[in-house]
């Protein structure tokens, strides 16, 4: 189908053959912007060293949007265009009524895709309603496979959870199974090798990801960086030559490879060492209902107070497709500028 571009600040118009205009976000550097991150609660499970002090104090639950809030919201970012969803928290799967929460979103007219990122602790029991109500696939963080090392980094979680939470979304269909492992120095470095050979004999994704540094634990985030070159080193050494998938493009934030003789994959998402932010085409929710443009900025807009006070669908519209036309080109860790207004539980990854 032949189409012409028509732009306006904020807004990408194809015009189609049949004359119909279908609208998505445009930021200023021409990059369209059709996937949101929610982030239902900042509220987890465990308590992460990388991620949040043992001790943290959560957001009071007036703050924090109510189902009818957020899907308002929605609302508006499927009529902008918004495709595709990722729930994060904390830890979504604390959130009540996240089954029908999924079944609203899955009713959005442009609704292409639903994924989850969660700890996988209560996968066991939600897997299944999940994928019923139109979940589509999760990405599970699992840091390690060993049970003491996993305690201590996560402080609360067991392991053996994880991996029925596991089994449990294979078994829904919540597939391709997608791993996640942040990599801490003096944690779980060393379990790189055991991670990527789950690849092996299961036709998984596992993803490691470079550590990023926010507000309150940047200090320790930054101590414990392990880089991507690292984590391959280490990897390569022992199991054989990581080939590059996908011609070396990008999958979403990861780079992907394959073992030698493996059914999976394993990627690297290096937002530190090399940032992707040429093919940024999301934004993020807060649970408190702020729009973040840029994970590792701090800019934000705030759509609670303005849902609160009566917006209509339109002044939504306004003014989430004018804060994505002024999302940033990408972060400035490299100069040293660090997000401080939020630690990543509060942002939802």
């Amino acid at each position: 189908m032949m189409t012409t571009m028509a732009k306006e600040p904020g807004l990408l118009t194809p015009v189609q053959a049949n004359g119909s205009k279908p609208h998505r976000a445009l930021d200023a550097f021409g990059r369209q912007i059709h996937y949101l991150r929610i982030s239902l609660t900042d509220k987890c499970n465990l308590r992460c060293v990388y991620c949040m002090p043992e001790q943290m104090v959560f957001r009071p639950g007036n703050e924090i949007l109510t189902d009818s809030e957020l899907f308002t919201v929605l609302r508006a970012m499927d009529a902008l265009g918004f495709d595709k969803y990722r729930l994060t928290g904390g830890e979504p799967t604390v959130r009540p009524g996240l089954p029908d929460i999924v079944s609203e979103i899955a009713r959005l007219p442009r609704t292409r895709e639903i994924a989850m990122t969660t700890n996988g602790l209560r996968l066991g029991k939600l897997a299944e309603p999940l994928k019923k109500a139109g979940l589509n696939r999760v990405n599970i963080s699992i840091d390690t496979l060993d049970a003491a090392k996993y305690k201590r980094i996560t402080r609360w979680g067991n392991l053996k959870d994880v991996l029925r939470g596991i089994e449990a979304s294979e078994q829904a269909g919540l597939t391709p199974i997608k791993l996640n492992a942040v990599v801490i120095r003096g944690y779980n470095e060393d379990d790189v090798v055991d991670l990527a050979r789950l690849t092996l004999d299961k036709p998984w994704q596992f993803r490691f990801i470079e550590v990023m540094p926010f507000a309150d634990v940047a200090e320790f985030q930054q101590d414990h960086i392990v880089t991507t070159s690292e984590m391959m080193r280490r990897i390569e050494a022992v199991c054989g030559v990581l080939s590059p998938e996908n011609g070396g493009a990008l999958d979403g934030e990861a780079r992907m490879f394959r073992l030698p003789g493996a059914l999976g994959s394993v990627g690297f998402i290096s937002p530190v060492s090399a940032p992707f932010c040429a093919s940024c085409n999301r934004v993020r929710l807060t649970a408190d209902g702020m729009l973040r443009l840029c994970l590792l900025k701090d800019g934000e807009l705030d759509l609670r107070t303005p849902l609160r006070a009566g917006a209509s669908h339109e002044d939504l519209m306004t003014m989430i497709r004018a804060a994505i036309w002024r999302k940033p080109w990408g972060h400035d860790l490299a100069d040293g500028i660090i997000p401080m207004n939020r630690i990543m539980s509060e942002i939802g990854g």
